[in-house]
């Protein structure tokens, strides 16, 4: 009797987006790139993400008439943390320094991204060589009563932790003791020199690990209720799969996932080995390049929302352009131009779908007004996240807190001066608030290009935003309909800029300035003149995103290629999601801190020998268990490892002297899957 084949596992795909959540389920048969056998989208739930989550992944398992116990392997890629670092959102941290002055704070943009959140300065720190200075944390024992009560988080980053973390774990050890609250120490998340932008990095880690591990403890709840027992894996920014369990310590490495899925799925789905990938989502359009198959890799760190990190990942740029980019008008202009994000609002539709008469009353009262107002359709609402998230307050903050609920309020009735305007902006950077108003999604609402939402509070928005004035004190425009059309081709000619910028920086030019070029600008205007310009790229544009096919259909004529959009192109990023794998890698320095003597550095040990060949050798082995560790806790049970060493070398008088040697162990393989 012939043995029944055993049907091919299913693997479920998840991106949580900043408006949307997309699920895939997708099987290995079904040909060489397999089989989307179902998707579906629904809203993401900033206050319970698990709501969102499971309105998409049911709808795919209704869809498909699933068992949810056949799915052997779930991965999801989120763009929560990129769009906090593009927002300026997060969670207040602390920051401690070891071994560094205040001075350094003005360095790689670290004071910037610090803002107010506090930090402590402690003797320490270690040289090149991982030699120890006196270590002195007696400022820090003081300031946590107090910081435990006011902060989410703690980063720890000491000088030259790269070559000796011990200063950095008794940072973190004090800290878990007495405050039990999440510690970030620098030199588990890069092994690069550079103290400050180190530090920004750890910064910026801390401040995400709140919202990923509601992301990733929301996903596991869900799959527990629905009896799905499979691994839980989440997309790097870089592309490669690992377990939620790490993710949920290195948050910071899941800047650019969503990204990064959405290349992998820009390639398995259109088969095309070099192109431009655009992904335009609610709050920001990506812009990447694959080259001969492979997304290129930004070596230096990834750059979201104006910090350069040491994140390796896609070398992608990423902008606050979007379908819920905020609309403005420029100021003090006689014709004045359609201005797009790069805030995100909630587009005034998809508040009127959630809230009803409360954003729909409001905004009809405002249009009965003889004058419009500076703060016509604009209306808040607290985004319901837990209270102890609120923790560190101002006075004037706590005061407006109050004053917003779950229901929105109209801005122009619960703001009376300028000071709590900025107030305001300061609560929504804290995640703590949202603000709703016009933005192209509503006015693809107004001209029947959507119709998931509300339309009538997106043409009531319209309506107040035709009437605002120009520099001769005319209505900038004569409908909802002819505003619209403006904001729709506005988003397109932004779309094309942003993909002819990438081009040019990935060419070696400044992108921005060249773009910005009166030159550049008649060529994509495509204007007429005794001298003809014109601009094109080398290679096709795939268009990723759910609006891509509406806000990319006249992109071509602009960028003078073609522009492909797949016709999965609403779910790259969760299909990506799935088609990955595990890649992670570790790294040993081997330094002469005096001659005959080699110190090897790797994971959290210093050990010395006084033979080259002999501390090479304990290196590689080194690296190579610790990338083995790594890949296991990473989500693969089948790694291939492959190490490379580097040696910087000089030679005097005839004699071979050695500097350094860099060691590196990468480790890959498909991630495990439910037996």
């Amino acid at each position: 009797m012939t043995a029944k084949p055993k049907p091919s596992p299913l693997f479920l795909g998840i991106d949580t987006g900043g408006t949307y959540t997309d699920a895939v389920l997708w099987s290995e048969a079904g040909g060489p790139n397999g089989k989307v056998l179902a998707k579906a989208k629904a809203l993401t739930t900033r206050h319970d993400l698990a709501v969102g989550i499971s309105g998409a992944v049911d709808a795919v398992l209704q869809k498909a008439g699933t068992d949810p116990a056949a799915i052997k392997l779930v991965s999801m890629s989120t763009t929560l943390a990129t769009n906090a670092l593009v927002e300026g959102q997060g969670g207040r941290v602390a920051l401690v320094m070891i071994g560094f002055a205040e001075g350094d704070l003005a360095r790689d943009g670290l004071k910037a991204a610090l803002g107010t959140d506090p930090v402590v300065f402690c003797p320490g720190g270690h040289d090149v060589h991982g030699n120890a200075a006196k270590l002195d944390l007696s400022a820090l024992e003081a300031a946590l009563p107090e910081l435990e009560k006011s902060v989410s988080g703690f980063a720890v980053c000491a000088y030259f932790a790269t070559r000796n973390p011990a200063h950095e774990l008794s940072a973190r050890n004090l800290i878990r003791d007495r405050t039990g609250l999440p510690v970030t120490a620098s030199h588990e998340l890069s092994a690069k020199l550079g103290g400050p932008r180190r530090a920004l990095t750890t910064l910026l880690n801390a401040r995400l690990i709140s919202m990923i591990d509601r992301l990733v403890a929301a996903t596991e709840g869900f799959l527990a209720a629905r009896n799905i027992a499979a691994p839980l894996m989440v997309v790097r920014g870089d592309g490669a799969l690992v377990s939620a369990a790490f993710a949920r310590q290195r948050p910071i490495e899941t800047i650019l996932s969503g990204p990064a899925a959405s290349l992998v799925g820009a390639r398995h789905m259109t088969g095309l080995d070099d192109a431009v990938v655009s992904d335009i989502g609610g709050t920001t359009t990506d812009v990447a390049v694959l080259d001969k198959g492979r997304p290129r890799l930004d070596p230096e760190g990834a750059t979201v929302g104006g910090f350069r990190t040491m994140v390796e990942a896609v070398a992608m740029r990423t902008f606050g352009l979007g379908g819920d980019s905020e609309v403005a008008l420029e100021d003090g202009a006689l014709n004045p131009r359609i201005l797009l994000g790069p805030r995100r609002l909630v587009p005034l539709a998809l508040a009127g779908m959630i809230h009803g008469d409360a954003v729909t009353a409001e905004l009809e009262r405002q249009l009965r007004a003889p004058n419009p107002g500076r703060m016509d359709g604009r209306l808040a609402v607290r985004t319901g996240v837990p209270e102890r998230l609120a923790a560190g307050l101002t006075g004037a903050e706590v005061k407006l807190y109050e004053l917003i609920g779950a229901v929105p309020q109209a801005l122009d009735r619960l703001l009376t001066s300028n000071a709590q305007n900025a107030t305001l902006n300061r609560l929504v950077s804290r995640g703590l608030v949202h603000v709703a108003g016009f933005t192209p999604s509503d006015a693809a609402h107004v001209l029947g290009s959507q119709a998931n939402w509300d339309a009538a509070a997106a043409r009531l928005g319209a309506e107040l935003f035709a009437r605002r004035r120009d520099g001769r004190g005319q209505f900038i425009a004569a409908s909802p309909e002819a505003i619209s059309e403006r904001v729709l081709t506005a988003l397109t000619r932004l779309s094309a800029e942003v993909i002819l910028e990438t081009a040019f920086a990935e060419d070696g030019l400044d992108g921005a300035a060249t773009v910005a070029h009166a030159l550049v600008q008649r060529a994509v205007d495509a204007h007429p003149g005794i001298a003809r310009l014109s601009v094109a790229l080398d290679r096709p544009v795939i268009g990723l995103g759910a609006s891509a096919p509406l806000h990319y259909a006249g992109l071509a004529e602009l960028v003078g290629n073609r522009c492909v959009v797949p016709q999965d192109t609403d779910v790259a990023n969760a299909l990506g999601a799935v088609v990955g794998q595990v890649r992670v890698s570790a790294e040993a320095r081997v330094s002469q801190p005096k001659e005959g003597l080699f110190r090897v550095a790797s994971g959290e040990s210093v050990r010395d020998f006084n033979d080259e060949a002999a501390a090479i050798a304990a290196a590689e082995k080194d690296v190579r268990a610790i990338a083995a560790g790594r890949a296991k806790d990473a989500g693969t049970d089948s790694a291939e490892i492959e190490i490379a060493s580097e040696y910087r070398v000089s030679t005097v008088e005839g004699q071979r002297m050695f500097i350094e040697a860099h060691v590196v162990a990468v480790a890959s393989g498909r991630p495990r899957i439910a037996v």
